[in-house]
């Protein structure tokens, strides 16, 4: 196993906020790790701290095999990162800014590798478009051929598809899957759950720290958690009642249905009993990504001061 990173005990403060607590991570090469976790929950920060763009306030380890306090320059030249926010020029065309950025990183031949970025990322018939006009979709293709024009070995995406419509976040998911397939490792942040599964495996940070990892699947797994799956007319409007149930972690409606979650399952089946009648049907089901994130962040404390 070759691991692109390998970190321990990452702290990072501003202020009197303790934005990242001990956080101590390892993923292979060519692997795609999910970051996932509330808003403001340190996410962003971390990915910082691992590619040399902020230095921790204590911690020790090796991104790509640089040490991340020492040579943080040497792992920056090897990383590719796509902010969240757009952040390329919208008055100039696809073609100039690739250009632009092949400047930056001063590679050779110029135009030979922007033009094979243009037709590998599906850009080459609107090379030439200015990206002020471009859809959100497009400008994201954009994005991730700016961010792999230099060939990284580390590729940091802040919730990369943010706005971006289904089809669009499909194919920009099968091309991240390309790319790992030949050796690029990927760490991205992401709210959406189909994204997290799609993941090698994921990291849940919490307010600054690191409380569940593994897979999709063992990340479900580690929680035990029930839920229950109830459908009939008008099911929506028991919500509200079974949320002041004890036992009930979550109710989330899923159009006529209602998914009911907890950690113990007793109290659970009490809380639904008086419901399990006609013209109601309700059956035990497992849980999804998506129920644990719920459960998670319900079990977290804010560290905002």
């Amino acid at each position: 196993m070759s691991l692109a990173i390998d970190v321990s005990g990452l702290n990072k403060s501003f202020g009197d906020k303790h934005v990242v607590n001990d956080v101590s991570i390892q993923v292979e090469s060519g692997k795609i790790c999910g970051f996932l976790g509330p808003n403001g929950s340190g996410k962003t920060t971390t990915l910082r701290m691992l590619c040399g763009l902020l230095t921790p306030d204590s911690g020790q380890g090796t991104c790509l095999g640089y040490d991340i306090l020492k040579q943080a320059d040497e792992i920056k030249r090897r990383t590719g990162y796509m902010t969240q926010r757009f952040s390329l020029y919208d008055d100039l065309s696809i073609a100039e800014n690739l250009e632009f950025i092949a400047r930056v990183y001063r590679l050779d031949p110029r135009r030979e590798r922007v033009a094979e970025a243009v037709e590998k990322l599906g850009l080459k018939s609107r090379r030439a478009q200015l990206v002020g006009t471009l859809s959100g979709g497009w400008k994201q293709r954009l994005a991730l051929a700016a961010a792999t024009l230099h060939e990284p070995q580390l590729l940091l995406l802040d919730e990369p598809t943010a706005g971006v419509d289904p089809k669009a976040r499909r194919t920009f998911w099968d091309e991240i899957h390309d790319l790992a397939g030949q050796g690029l490792t990927v760490l991205v942040s992401t709210h959406y759950m189909d994204e997290a599964e799609r993941c090698h495996e994921i990291a849940y940070i919490s307010y600054g720290r690191l409380i569940a990892r593994g897979t999709a699947e063992e990340v479900v797994q580690s929680a035990h958690i029930a839920t229950f799956h109830g459908e009939g007319p008008d099911i929506g409007r028991l919500a509200h009642e079974l949320e002041a149930k004890p036992g009930v972690e979550s109710v989330a409606p899923f159009g006529a249905a209602l998914h009911v979650s907890g950690t113990d399952r007793k109290s659970l089946e009490k809380a639904i009993a008086p419901y399990r009648k006609a013209p109601w049907r309700w059956q035990e089901v497992p849980p999804s990504l998506e129920d644990v994130f719920i459960h998670l962040m319900s079990g977290s404390q804010d560290n905002f001061p």
